[in-house]
C-alpha cells in the first residue's frame, strides 16, 4: 500500500512581469511547503499574465526568466518537487517571435527534469464581438509529455488542452504508471463557471488518474478576469478538494495513489481500445 502523498495547489492572481510574478507566488509556495506538501503545483502563466503587446515584447528565454530562476532556487531551498503549471517564455527559433506556454517539473535539487509546451491554442470569434487569437502570440507545442516522479508518472497538460480527451488517453497509456495528470489553467469566467469542473471530472474518469488543476483567479493587471476554483479530482471522478473562490490561496490534498489501481480494475477502459473506421471515411 502506497503512503498518502501530500500535495498543494497554489492559486494565484499573477501580475504582469516575471519579477513580480515570482514575488507573488513564492510566499505561497513557502507556506505550502511549511505545511507539509511534498509536491506543489502552480497555475498556467505563473510568471506573468500579460496580453498587451508591449508587455509581450519583454519575454525572456527560459534560462533568463527571473521567475524560472527563482522557482528553481526555491525548490532546491525547500527540498520539494515543484510543478510549475506554465511560464510564458520566448519560444526558441520561432520566426513569428511568439511565446512558448511551457510547463516545467523541477526536482528537489532545483533541476528542470521535464518540459511541456501547450499543444492546443485558443482561437475564437465570439458573438459578443470579442476575438481571441492565442496562436498569434503562442507557438503550439508538438508532443505530449509524461514525467517520472517518486510517485509514478505525471502527465502534463495546460488549460485549453482539457477539451481534447485524446491527449489525456495518450498520457494515460504512454507510461506504465501514470498516477496524476496536471491541468494548470487561466480559465475565463464564463467558461469556468460552465465547464471547468465538468471537464476535469471527465478527464479523471476517462484516465483513471488523479487530475490536479491549479488555477489563476480574479481580475489581473491587464484587465483579464480568470475563474479560480483550483480543484483536485480522484480517479473515480470525485472532487476531493476545491477552492470556492478566485482569490490567491493554497489548496491542500492527500492522495491515496492506490485509488488509481482500484479505479482501473473496476473500469478497465484503457485496455479496451478497438480499431474502427472513421465516420469521415467514404
Amino acid at each position: 500500500m502506497a503512503e498518502p502523498l501530500d500535495i498543494a495547489l497554489i492559486q494565484t492572481r499573477t501580475p504582469a512581469t516575471s519579477a513580480t510574478g515570482l514575488d507573488h507566488v513564492a510566499p505561497l509556495i513557502r507556506q505550502a511547503a511549511g505545511e507539509g506538501a511534498s509536491l506543489i503545483l502552480t497555475p498556467e502563466a505563473t510568471n506573468r499574465v500579460e496580453r498587451r503587446r508591449e508587455g509581450r515584447a519583454t519575454l525572456m528565454a527560459e534560462a533568463d526568466d527571473a521567475a524560472v530562476q527563482g522557482l528553481s532556487a526555491l525548490a532546491r531551498e525547500l527540498g520539494i518537487w515543484l510543478q510549475v503549471g506554465s511560464v510564458m517564455v520566448r519560444a526558441e527559433d520561432d520566426a513569428a517571435g511568439r511565446a512558448a506556454n511551457r510547463a516545467l517539473l523541477i526536482d528537489p535539487e532545483g533541476r528542470i527534469i521535464a518540459r511541456y509546451d501547450k499543444l492546443h491554442v485558443f482561437d475564437v470569434d465570439l458573438d459578443t464581438g470579442e476575438s481571441w487569437r492565442e496562436s498569434k502570440v503562442v507557438r503550439p507545442g508538438e508532443r505530449a509529455v509524461v514525467a517520472d516522479t517518486p510517485w509514478g508518472g505525471l502527465g502534463l497538460s495546460i488549460c485549453y488542452d482539457v477539451r481534447f480527451p485524446q491527449l489525456y488517453r495518450d498520457l494515460a497509456k504512454a507510461h506504465s504508471d501514470v498516477r496524476m495528470i496536471t491541468v494548470p489553467a487561466a480559465f475565463t469566467v464564463p467558461t469556468g463557471e460552465a465547464h471547468w469542473q465538468v471537464l476535469l471530472r471527465a478527464r479523471a474518469i476517462e484516465t483513471g488518474a488523479f487530475v490536479l488543476a491549479a488555477a489563476q483567479g480574479g481580475t489581473h493587471e491587464d484587465g483579464r478576469a480568470t475563474w479560480g476554483r483550483s480543484t483536485v479530482v480522484d480517479p473515480w471522478g470525485k472532487v476531493i478538494a476545491a477552492l470556492d473562490h478566485d482569490r490567491p490561496g493554497i489548496l491542500h490534498a492527500s492522495l491515496d495513489l492506490d485509488a488509481v489501481d482500484r479505479a482501473r480494475r473496476a473500469i478497465p477502459a484503457l485496455t479496451h481500445d478497438r480499431p474502427f473506421r472513421s465516420a469521415s471515411d467514404a
